[in-house]
């Protein structure tokens, strides 16, 4: 049987994290190889190939081909992501031996690897999350998260403010055509900057809190004005010449941060069109 991308990368990482019983540490490239065919064979998800042809090398774990090449793929790209580091440790720092970084081991114990690890699977979760997302917020986001695959940190930070504050004018324009409440928010699109922008309609949006519905009420403290301050935080951070460099751990958790703000937004604007 051969197997997805998503499905070896899911054993893996399932490896990784110690949710997978392998029989000893895994420290280089054969031995996780060996453990992955372990556990899809566990799973019985795997029929192990008879073949000397099939096997991933003379020696190692009874991948198929097939299987082999998908893993080869899934082991460099969370090099790349910067999940594992290469060598053992300090004597040892070379391939085929590898370890989990500091910043795998973080992902890893919270379960996060699993929410996103490409454009795609990133925009796949915006999605349906999010199914009336804009698509030049959209846009905007797949930026950030390719920027942040490739290691582009401050573009990624900078492209999720940009996002950020599209999806917030978006949700003034729709208020704007609103007959019972454009009056009300007229102040708040006056105001000259995002910032100013943003507090002035936090302050209007707490005195008309009984007229939204209890689904659009909760968390919105929490997942609207806080997540928002916290993404333009980073973005300005980024986005001037202050030396200020945010790290891959903290560009990881505001892309996190952006579905459930963008998701309070979008009911915020559902609100304010079906009122």
């Amino acid at each position: 049987m051969e197997h997805s991308y998503e499905e070896m990368r899911d054993v893996v990482l399932d490896i990784l994290a110690g949710r997978e019983a392998v029989g000893s540490d895994v420290e280089e490239y054969q031995s996780l190889a060996r453990g992955v065919a372990d556990v899809l064979l566990r799973r019985g998800a795997y029929d192990a190939p008879q073949k000397a042809s099939h096997l991933v090398s003379p020696e190692p774990a009874p991948l198929s081909a097939h299987d082999a090449d998908l893993f080869l793929e899934v082991f460099w790209a969370l090099f790349r992501e910067g999940v594992i580091t290469l060598g053992r440790d300090d004597r040892n720092r070379q391939f085929p031996f590898f370890r989990v970084s500091h910043f795998g081991k973080r992902l890893l114990e919270s379960g996060n690897a699993y929410f996103f690890h490409d454009v795609s699977t990133y925009e796949k979760l915006i999605r349906e999350n999010i199914p009336d997302i804009d698509d030049v917020t959209l846009i905007y986001l797949k930026e950030a998260m390719q920027a942040f695959r490739s290691g582009c940190i401050l573009s990624a930070s900078v492209m999720l403010g940009v996002a950020a504050e599209h999806t917030f004018l978006l949700l003034l324009e729709t208020i704007d055509q609103n007959p019972s409440y454009s009056t009300v928010f007229a102040n708040a699109g006056k105001e000259r900057t995002i910032l100013r922008k943003v507090n002035k309609f936090k302050g209007i949006l707490d005195g008309i809190l009984k007229d939204l519905p209890p689904d659009t009420k909760e968390d919105l403290d929490t997942h609207f004005a806080g997540i928002l301050s916290v993404i333009r935080t980073f973005r300005n951070e980024s986005g001037h010449p202050s030396g200020k460099i945010i790290n891959r751990e903290q560009a990881y958790v505001l892309l996190h941060l952006f579905v459930p703000f963008c998701k309070k937004i979008c009911q915020l604007r559902n609100h304010f069109v079906s009122t």
